[in-house]
């Protein structure tokens, strides 16, 4: 497998935001995987993975190995249950998944990125997240090599959460995972727009890929193409409030958007409350939140990490003002400006061991 070094990340993140990678590895097998980790000449180098790039912000050079996961293929296990390698791309999962007969993923249609990163967000649309279906994944240490099988109940699933992100950023890369599906049709239509659209079909397409099928409809409509205009989706999670502020806003906003959770609190739709503080289609250089949807920050050319931070904590600063509610970037944070290549004129043969040029061949 080659490593490459100084390589450049800029169109392996939907932001399209520029950087580079010290190191870079792309792993098409576990197995490949665990020896580059076992490997003596990167002991001690720091690792970092790479998915889809769909859901990051490059804040910088990043120092050290990044590796992104390309294992492939699928297949089918006893018990309904599918095995997904970490490099397949989510939408062809969900697509694959429909053509052969299984339901529960159509949901989370035309979700960007790859299936190892999506439990990392414990990714979720239209009232599904990943963690109703995911029965349980492989997981390797960036650390030692050494391979690790979770259940769901033990990846610590929380909204747009997981052990992954919160508990342990930065310690495993997920190399494939087993979801859990259904032949029978238990579709979940809980969504306004969404039922009415699946009503509108005939009754030869009210099935799961009917319900596909509409669910990319109403996303293509509502959120922008990456690959026309750069973006990582939504930018902030939806806060939720304790239920005496949501009264107080509720007061103050008659029209804000809420929705009761179990526990009483109140989850609000973020995009609202970022376009009732004046920044939906607003633009401000090359960054700007969509026309159509306020919770999407995108990149009209020529942006940088730092100032789509800068843009954000804008937004945030706004939206904090007018409503004393805190949104969370949803989007992961990589990089530091210059750290890089600060690593690699200290050191241009690479780690200890390691031949210098810009191919690193390991037998």
């Amino acid at each position: 497998m080659d490593v490459r070094a100084d390589y450049p990340l800029d169109n392996l993140n939907t932001l399209r935001l520029p950087a580079r990678a010290q190191w870079y590895a792309e792993p098409a097998s576990t197995e490949a995987l665990v020896a580059l980790l076992r490997e003596p000449r990167w002991r001690g180098v720091p690792r970092t993975v790479l998915g889809g790039g769909s859901n990051l912000v490059l804040a910088g050079d990043i120092s050290g190995l990044v590796i992104r996961p390309m294992m492939r293929g699928l297949r089918e296990l006893p018990g309904g249950l599918l095995e997904v390698q970490a490099g397949e791309e989510w939408d062809s999962v969900v697509a694959r998944s429909i053509e052969a007969g299984w339901q529960g993923l159509e949901n989370l249609s035309l979700i960007p990125g790859s299936a190892g990163a999506a439990p990392v967000q414990n990714i979720g649309a239209y009232g599904v997240e990943l963690c109703h279906h995911l029965a349980g994944l492989e997981a390797v240490s960036l650390q030692n090599g050494q391979i690790h099988h979770f259940t769901a109940e033990q990846c610590d699933f929380g909204y747009r959460e997981s052990r992954f992100k919160s508990a342990e950023p930065g310690q495993w890369l997920i190399t494939r995972l087993q979801l859990r599906l259904n032949r029978a049709p238990v579709l979940q239509l809980g969504y306004a727009d969404l039922s009415e659209r699946f009503a509108a079909l005939p009754e030869s397409g009210r099935n799961a890929a009917g319900l596909r099928q509409v669910i990319c409809q109403l996303r293509r409509e509502k959120l922008p193409d990456p690959a026309a205009l750069p973006n990582a989706g939504s930018f902030f999670k939806n806060p939720v409030v304790e239920a005496a502020h949501w009264a107080a806003l509720r007061e103050r906003f008659p029209a804000i958007v809420g929705y009761p959770q179990a526990d009483g609190r109140v989850k609000l739709a973020a995009g609202w409350l970022i376009e009732q503080a004046g920044w939906k289609g607003r633009r401000h250089g090359p960054l700007g939140m969509h026309e159509r949807q306020a919770l999407v920050l995108v990149n009209h050319g020529g942006a940088s990490g730092a100032t789509v931070l800068a843009f954000a904590e804008a937004v945030r600063e706004s939206v904090q003002t007018m409503f004393q509610v805190q949104l969370e970037q949803e989007p992961v944070t990589l990089g530091s400006p210059g750290q890089a290549l600060q690593a690699r004129r200290s050191s241009p043969a690479g780690p200890p061991g390691a031949p210098g040029g810009d191919i690193i061949t390991n037998a």
